[in-house]
């Protein structure tokens, strides 16, 4: 590995591959230290441009995160905290920008961002893929009595190339193929793995033996929230025994892996069409998954624990660093200014967006940068919680839904801050948690309260309350008349 850089590109503008897996965490790749996983289309990515070591994204969950990415607006700015609630018509948007840039942008893939009537203004092209779920060719085999039910262990899938994922990398393929015009692109690529439900295509579903998979976080830890338990007896996973749980974490990696086969087909498209000199590729997700940890799975709108918030970011950008890992702390919301500074583009809305592409050329960063993230609703909020379509109690989602509504305590209000040392979450309806990162990297002794601490919890604390007074909103820009309509 080295800290060289390539030649300068031309100056004009730079195309851009935003690819993106849903539910990935970075510890689940080989360049981010799995020991057994096969990532090497990832690892090359990394090899060849600047891995961040700490990207954090702003929520648990996917539409709040993705709305957060794309607007470099934490969700509490404009109230994208839940499932359904997606960027309106007088909201900015990455995407917009770019095409009114000068960009063809190109969105082949999964939602969870825009409302509908936005697709226009904001995308060239657009298509899912999706005929049906995104589950298409996999099924739940337990019986509805069968603790399993709800665990998202489902059946083996089909040949890899009869995915909605892989029809998605398939046609952005055949844009760098066909590409005749003069103005540069944006390839968007959301897909759907790893995403539960946990099952892989023929080759990837059982790549992994369980009894392979190194040591999960365990169950029981003392001090940790209270919904870890809820959580597992409402899905009745404190029935499921630890191999169940390396069944779990051994599918996803098969997953993962069937992700890296997806990039690297369309890495050797970028290569093989010429794209390569004048191409930003960027990788990372919208967040992560809990993948058999602490005996969870999937995922909870209130919940912060690393293999939720801390995801991939990779950049290979022509002219960049290469080979180069930085240990700046770095936030997903980054990603809007980044995209913005490589295109030459200037946001015309306030935002708390930091571009990385300094950082990407080699500049310093700022040591004592935080992360922050934010989840949960107000308890008596209950149009924030899940659709009402969840209430089918055979429904993979139902143990989650009526959770909510049962203990809204639970799902509440929750923020959340991560320095180099330390990290608070912060919950002023229910339990919160402090970590000691240098001495717990796993996060497994919830120190909060601990008089030794008193300090760090309260300087930490203070950073949360002093960054929700600097963006907890923007200021409307413009001029409206102040006279009485005639």
């Amino acid at each position: 590995m080295t800290n060289s850089s390539q030649a300068a590109p031309s100056s004009k503008p730079m195309n851009m591959i935003l690819f993106m897996p849903d539910q990935l965490r970075a510890e689940s790749i080989g360049c981010y230290g799995h020991p057994l996983v096969q990532t090497p289309n990832m690892d090359r990515l990394a090899d060849e441009g600047v891995r961040f070591e700490y990207c954090q994204s702003g929520s648990p969950l996917c539409a709040p995160a993705r709305c957060d990415m794309a607007t470099g607006l934490p969700p509490h700015v404009s109230g994208h905290r839940m499932f359904g609630n997606l960027l309106q018509p007088h909201e900015p948007n990455l995407f917009r920008y770019l095409k009114a840039g000068g960009y063809d942008v190109f969105w082949y893939g999964r939602n969870d961002l825009l409302v509908q009537d936005q697709f226009e203004s904001s995308a060239t092209e657009w298509d899912s893929f999706e005929d049906g779920p995104a589950w298409m060719g996999a099924g739940n085999p337990w019986p509805k009595d069968d603790p399993h039910y709800f665990s998202f262990l489902f059946s083996e899938g089909t040949d890899r190339r009869d995915y909605p994922d892989y029809l998605r990398v398939k046609k952005a393929i055949e844009i760098l193929e066909q590409r005749d015009s003069d103005k540069p692109f944006c390839l968007y690529i959301p897909l759907f793995n790893p995403h539960p439900p946990f099952f892989g295509p023929q080759g990837f579903h059982d790549m992994y033996d369980p009894k392979d998979i190194p040591e999960l976080r365990p169950v029981g830890l003392a001090n940790k929230p209270g919904y870890y338990d809820a959580i597992r007896s409402k899905r009745r996973l404190d029935q499921l025994n630890d191999l169940d749980f390396r069944t779990v974490n051994a599918i996803y990696l098969g997953m993962i892996s069937y992700t890296d086969w997806l990039l690297g087909e369309l890495l050797e498209a970028v290569d093989r069409t010429g794209h390569t000199e004048n191409t930003a590729v960027l990788f990372f997700s919208d967040h992560g998954d809990w993948a058999g940890d602490y005996g969870l799975l999937e995922k909870w709108s209130s919940a912060m624990d690393a293999p939720l918030i801390h995801v991939p970011f990779i950049a290979r950008v022509p002219g960049g660093r290469t080979g180069y890992v930085s240990q700046d702390i770095i936030e997903l919301r980054d990603l809007m200014a980044t995209c913005l500074d490589l295109a030459d583009l200037e946001a015309e809305h306030t935002h708390y967006s930091t571009s990385v592409l300094p950082l990407i050329h080699g500049e310093p960063g700022d040591p004592n940068r935080a992360a922050f993230s934010e989840g949960g609703y107000n308890p008596h909020d209950k149009k924030c919680f899940l659709p009402e379509e969840m209430f089918d109690p055979y429904h993979i989602y139902y143990p989650k839904n009526s959770l909510e509504y049962e203990q809204p305590a639970m799902i509440s209000r929750t923020a959340a801050i991560r320095t180099r040392e330390f990290k608070l979450v912060w919950r002023p309806d229910y339990e919160s948690e402090l970590y000691d990162l240098k001495k717990d990297p796993l996060e497994l002794q919830n120190v909060f309260g601990d008089a030794s601490y008193a300090a760090v919890q309260e300087g930490l604390a203070k950073r949360i309350f002093d960054w929700y007074m600097r963006t907890s909103d923007v200021a409307f820009h413009g001029a409206m008349p102040m006279e009485l309509p005639r």
